[in-house]
């Protein structure tokens, strides 16, 4: 049986704790992937009387939400009605739907109509 000296004492609590830092590092990192993941939103910016991605692919379920950032309101509706139509979002306002069965959803500004975007809902 060895016996350990203080300063071997003290080298192995060393890397004890470093190895324990390194874990915590290590987990955090995965709790912060796992947060992403799980907060993970799609997001479409009203900007420049556009909306951008004018397109843009979701799984069913996903939720999907437009920001404006125009100085002038903006309404999102659907040509299809396949979801519900917003109310005019002011500046900075949000207005999130849950995309639902696989399809093309095809949506303009009523208050603008030639802007226009497409979601695209797969399964």
């Amino acid at each position: 049986m060895t016996t350990l000296t203080p300063r071997n004492k003290r080298m192995v609590l060393l890397c004890a704790i470093s190895f324990l830092n390194l874990s915590i590092f290590a987990l955090a990192g995965e709790m912060k992937n796992a947060d992403e993941t799980t907060t993970k939103q799609n997001k479409i910016e009203i900007k420049d009387f556009a909306f951008n991605p004018q397109t843009i692919t979701v799984k069913s379920g996903e939720k999907v939400t437009w920001i404006n950032r125009d100085e002038e309101p903006h309404t999102i509706v659907s040509v299809e009605k396949q979801f519900k139509k917003s109310t005019a979002l002011d500046t900075d306002q949000e207005f999130t739907i849950t995309a639902g069965a696989p399809g093309t959803y095809s949506y303009f500004c009523s208050v603008h109509p030639k802007m226009t975007g497409t979601i695209v809902v797969e399964k």
